[in-house]
């Protein structure tokens, strides 16, 4: 499955606003975004009127570049979200947001999604007690979620560790003593501090 290798910071430009894709640099006057806030590119500073279809095109690619997700993943969640009962877009967020990847990154275990889904690959983390190293593994309320013990120990978890602030999202519990989380209820729209219009990317998709 093709996935973009590219400098992340191009992406916040090309979006307008900062994605937090990179982290603890996101925070920081590094951030590309905040000296070249433009999209990037010959023709980036021109000033273009946007269709209808491009402020939808334009949340929905936000959305996937949030959660680091391809198009045909961006579709088959819309479509499982579009058959739950329910409000479609909210549905489609909370998908994403069970991601394992996601809730790695939501538990303070990763600095950022990337991060999380590359951990999740190198296989560090275990649920209900059995190692899963799929990053799209959508995880359920009353599911536990766990460093192994093997990499407890490791600089990177000893870091995280120790920096650890407590701004775990309601629907989440930590246990950072134990590098243990668990799921104890579904995230509800209000849970979800992205900046995103969901109802656009339903009006593209419905098209």
């Amino acid at each position: 499955m093709a996935r973009y290798t590219g400098p992340v910071c191009r992406l916040c430009r090309r979006e307008g606003q900062k994605l937090y894709l990179k982290g603890d640099k996101c925070f920081t006057d590094k951030c590309p975004i905040t000296r070249r806030n433009y999209a990037p590119g010959q023709h980036g500073q021109g000033r273009k009127k946007i269709s209808n279809y491009g402020i939808q095109l334009r949340e929905k690619q936000k959305v996937r570049r949030y959660y680091g997700i391809s198009e045909k993943q961006m579709r088959k969640y819309f479509g499982i979200a579009d058959k739950t009962t329910g409000i479609t877009g909210e549905n489609l967020l909370k998908f994403l947001e069970l991601r394992l990847d996601n809730v790695i990154f939501r538990l303070g275990l990763a600095t950022s999604r990337a991060e999380a889904r590359q951990l999740v690959t190198h296989g560090h983390f275990k649920i209900n007690g059995k190692k899963v190293d799929i990053p799209s593994y959508l995880i359920s309320i009353g599911d536990t979620i766990e460093v192994k013990e093997g990499s407890k120990s490791s600089p990177k978890f000893k870091e995280l560790q120790e920096g650890f602030q407590g701004n775990v999202v309601q629907w989440l519990q930590m246990d950072i003593e134990n590098m243990l989380g668990k799921v104890i209820s579904m995230p509800s729209r209000e849970d979800i501090d992205l900046p995103i219009q969901e109802h656009l990317i339903v009006e593209l998709y419905s098209k």
